[in-house]
């Protein structure tokens, strides 16, 4: 408790990963307090939190699309670039089946994922790039973009680069990226997830 104002200090800072879920103890009715205060204070990263948690306890996507908005509005310039623009019905699977892989040590290398645009042709709107590189996610999303070495599925279907759930993945040793990349991609697919990449 804040000795002054009487109100319950925050619980996340800068350096607080999303997968670390630091709000998956509070109840619902507390986040929602949370997340008001949030957007009434422009505060970007307690919102963000506030939103992941309630996505990965599989919130309707109407309401984290709603809060998804209210935030951008309210704290655009400070919003967390691992927080995605838009809602995807299954990032919480996504969150879980990468925290399952672990590199051995530091290095050079960066998985990151894609999320891709299939929304006029397949039940699922969605799909997800799997792909490793020198360059950190954004730079390489922006490489496809360009057409630099691109995929063309992320050249053409790319919608932004899903940071959080391999935070973990970043600058690990080449060999670790290598086999994580491949694995990674064929356990999203077993769970039903349109993947491109991942070799």
């Amino acid at each position: 408790m804040d000795q002054k104002s009487g109100r319950r200090r925050r619980t996340v800072s800068r350096r607080t990963p999303p997968a670390c879920r630091p709000l998956q103890g509070s109840a619902a009715a507390e986040i929602a307090r949370r997340f008001e205060r949030a957007v009434g204070a422009g505060d970007g990263l307690l919102g963000a939190h506030c939103v992941h948690e309630l996505w990965m306890r599989g919130m309707m996507g109407v309401h984290i699309e709603r809060a998804l908005e209210q935030l951008w509005v309210a704290a655009a310039d400070n919003i967390p670039d691992w927080l995605p623009m838009r809602y995807v019905e299954w990032l919480p699977r996504v969150y879980d089946i990468a925290a399952s892989f672990q590199a051995s040590g530091k290095g050079r290398s960066n998985i990151y994922l894609v999320l891709l645009d299939y929304g006029e042709n397949l039940a699922d709107p969605h799909g997800i790039y799997v792909g490793m590189s020198g360059y950190s996610p954004m730079q390489r999303f922006d490489q496809h973009k360009a057409g630099i070495r691109a995929a063309g599925s992320v050249l053409k279907r790319g919608l932004e680069v899903l940071t959080g759930p391999t935070m973990h993945l970043q600058s690990i040793q080449r060999a670790d990226a290598e086999r994580i990349e491949g694995q990674l991609a064929q356990r999203l697919a077993e769970v039903g997830l349109t993947v491109k990449g991942g070799h």
